[in-house]
């Protein structure tokens, strides 16, 4: 009679045990047979009074109990899912290389990390992200290599909170001009009419660095141009209504829709890029292989920084170390997205960073996981 009340008890009290999604314990092998020679022993162990044995059941069910918790759990252990978070990352002006590599890099992120998702927003780009960022308006944004230099040095403005979550590629500064354009040079330009592009683009702000590397000015040695869209451009040029189109990049939108019409490109001499770096030197020499742009039968000489995403201020460490490990692990679709993504890696990252303070911390917890940096 006190076996049957005993199994009856353990069988009352098992029952949730095997439906109960609780914790997953770490032993597996052998726990259904250990639970089965607990019950099997338990009228071995009764001793003393009745009262004593009417203790013991208690006793015996809750060391059974806590047995048969192990294998029923483990079975249904899976992996914890975490909560998707959604970031919101500005590009620039429609026509432009950011909104091009951002949606590229927001499809492949998205596609690789189901705890992220981004969602891209058009801005006028560089220096206006840059404010989105610290107002926490945005949470990543593009941001070419000038204005983010400024920024983290304090040039003009206070310096910034924001942080590198990676570098995404260089940009060689170049002009694109008609195929039958009598202009050969940079100095063959002055005097001309020319598109620098947006007020609030990097490429703008790269121009006015060249520029002053070769004792120039935008406003007083050419006829400057700015514009509301980055996509009006290579029409000024073709159409002859400027005499060129300044941009960087490889695979930057605008020079693709020049040279495909039959237009060419124009770099810097050996010695003005030379003399650019010595006066900048956040500026490097950079060449532009032949046969990356239509048309292109030469190697492109030319200066450049690189772009980057940058984070807000306050930025959670888990989710930025999130972001770069799936900006890693994407790598190869966003490249066959978008061939100028190329650059995107752990490497070139912390190679461009001016410091590595100005990486974000989740981004070198990554970065030490994988080698990249110690």
């Amino acid at each position: 009679m006190t076996i049957g009340v005993r199994l009856v008890g353990i069988v009352l009290l098992g029952l949730p045990l095997v439906t109960a999604p609780v914790m997953a314990a770490p032993k597996q092998k052998g726990a259904a047979t250990q639970s089965k020679n607990a019950v099997m022993a338990a009228p071995k162990q009764r001793k003393g009074t009745e009262a004593e044995s009417s203790k013991a059941p208690a006793s015996k069910v809750d060391s059974v109990a806590a047995q048969h918790t192990r294998p029923t759990v483990t079975a249904q252990r899976t992996p914890m899912l975490l909560p998707k978070t959604t970031l919101v990352l500005g590009t620039a002006t429609p026509g432009g290389g950011f909104p091009l590599y951002g949606e590229a890099l927001a499809a492949a992120v998205n596609a690789t990390e189901p705890s992220l998702r981004i969602e891209t927003r058009n801005t006028k780009g560089s220096a206006e992200n840059i404010t989105l960022l610290e107002e926490s308006k945005l949470d990543i944004a593009l941001v070419a290599g000038e204005p983010a230099y400024e920024a983290f040095a304090g040039i003009g403005r206070p310096v910034t909170s924001a942080k590198i979550i990676t570098a995404i590629y260089s940009n060689p500064g170049m002009f694109a001009v008609r195929g039958d354009s009598p202009y050969p040079s940079l100095q063959s330009l002055i005097g001309q009419p020319v598109v620098w592009g947006t007020r609030d683009s990097g490429l703008t702000l790269l121009a006015r660095y060249v520029l002053d590397g070769l004792g120039l000015d935008r406003e007083r040695d050419f006829q400057a141009l700015y514009l509301d869209r980055a996509g009006d451009g290579p029409a000024m040029v073709l159409e002859g209504r400027a005499a060129a189109l300044w941009g960087g990049g490889i695979g930057w939108p605008g020079f693709t829709a020049v040279t495909q019409a039959g237009g060419r490109l124009i770099g810097l001499s050996p010695a003005d890029a030379a003399r650019i770096s010595k006066k900048h030197i956040f500026l490097k020499p950079l060449t532009v292989p032949a046969g990356t742009y239509p048309n292109q039968k030469e190697v492109i000489t030319s200066v450049g920084s690189w772009s980057y995403v940058l984070a807000r201020p306050g930025l959670d460490d888990d989710i930025a170390y999130r972001l770069a490990r799936a900006i890693h692990r994407s790598y190869n679709a966003l490249v066959q997205r978008l061939a100028q993504a190329r650059e995107t890696t752990p490497q070139n990252t912390v190679v461009a960073a001016p410091r590595m303070v100005h990486i974000h911390p989740g981004v070198q917890k990554y970065f030490r996981e994988i080698g990249v940096i110690r």
